[in-house]
């Protein structure tokens, strides 16, 4: 059972293969067909498509062979289209580790993390984005050991958010400043007549503003970023060095010291955001999957989907169409991306 794909659509093909014994005329020696009841039922186009509704457009696997079944009239179990992704995912393993190399290799990754239940036990799944890709990865714990061999090799900026697990980290890093407005947020409007935290938040807003303001004008440049580092220093002086007695305030305090430098980081680089928010964008995908199946999760399976989630993401991230990837039979989406843009400079 295979799948055609034509310029205006899809139609069924069913391979027939015969065999049988066989006898060489030189020497007389009869012979069987080999690995003839090892050839797949299903073959690659249909693996290929089932797998694209799959990840691209999170259908469960009763939809999809409900859609074989009514659309080709082709038989397939939800254990068949389990299958049909593990395969996939062996196949593009090699994409998967290819990502991540060429992330090290750049000037900046965001990361986040998020839960993943597996029959009942928390494991975590990180995600790695930049502007051009997106690299996830299951772990049992949310212990940080991994990410020093991971990220060894990387030099240039990391943003994440505060999770402790990241500082024992080397590489020069950027945290989140959306995560710090929103635990100030949050604290504020539950302790709305602490005029020691309102000082902080106040006077924190608005030096973010007029950072911000600078970015919509000129955009992540050092060139017209540097200048507000008088303005972080002014913020300190006046408003952190101060003595406080609120124990909110001191806690603020304590944490804008401690990471002042990687607070405001972004101030000496280029091109360096002030947020996580790719790596945040990229959860979700994730997170829209595991609410539809969160109870038949497994190990392997989070495994699987995440090697082609991320191939999906970047291909997206990178304008390329994730089924015309699967279906090119290309491994590198670097150089199917190099022979796409040639294309379309043809066209």
């Amino acid at each position: 059972m295979d799948l055609v794909f034509m310029k205006q659509g899809i139609r069924k093909q069913v391979i027939e293969y015969t065999g049988g014994s066989y006898r060489c005329y030189a020497c007389r020696k009869e012979y069987m067909v080999e690995n003839m009841r090892k050839l797949p039922f299903y073959s690659y186009n249909l693996m290929l498509w089932a797998v694209n509704q799959k990840i691209q457009y999170r259908l469960s696997s009763e939809n999809i062979t409900n859609i074989l079944k009514d659309s080709f009239k082709i038989e397939a179990s939800n254990t068949q289209i389990s299958r049909f992704k593990e395969v996939m995912a062996n196949k593009y393993t090699q994409t998967y580790n290819k990502i991540i190399n060429n992330m090290i290799v750049s000037n900046l990754i965001q990361a986040d993390e998020t839960i993943a239940r597996i029959k009942g036990i928390d494991g975590y799944v990180w995600v790695f984005a930049n502007n051009d890709s997106v690299y996830y990865q299951f772990r049992e714990t949310r212990e940080p050991d991994f990410l020093k061999e991971l990220l060894a090799d990387f030099n240039g900026v990391l943003i994440s958010d505060f999770y402790t697990g990241y500082d024992s980290l080397e590489c020069k890093q950027q945290k989140c400043l959306i995560h710090l407005i929103r635990d100030m947020n949050e604290d504020f409007l539950k302790h709305q007549f602490d005029e020691e935290l309102k000082l902080i938040v106040k006077e924190f807003g608005i030096l973010l503003r007029s950072i911000i303001a600078t970015i919509d004008k000129y955009g992540l440049k050092k060139f017209n970023l540097n200048k507000h580092n008088k303005d972080v220093e002014r913020f300190y002086n006046k408003v952190i060095a101060r003595i406080f007695e609120s124990e909110l305030a001191v806690t603020y305090q304590k944490r804008l010291i401690k990471y002042r430098a990687k607070i405001f980081l972004f101030l000496n680089y280029d091109n360096i955001p002030w947020n996580n928010n790719l790596a945040e964008h990229s959860i979700k995908p994730f997170a829209k999957w595991r609410k539809k199946i969160s109870k038949s999760l497994t190990k392997q399976n989070i495994d699987n989907h995440l090697i082609l989630l991320s191939v999906l993401q970047t291909c997206k991230y990178r304008g390329i169409n994730f089924f015309d990837f699967l279906k090119s039979g290309e491994i590198s989406i670097s150089e199917y991306e190099s022979k796409y843009n040639k294309r379309q400079e043809k066209i």
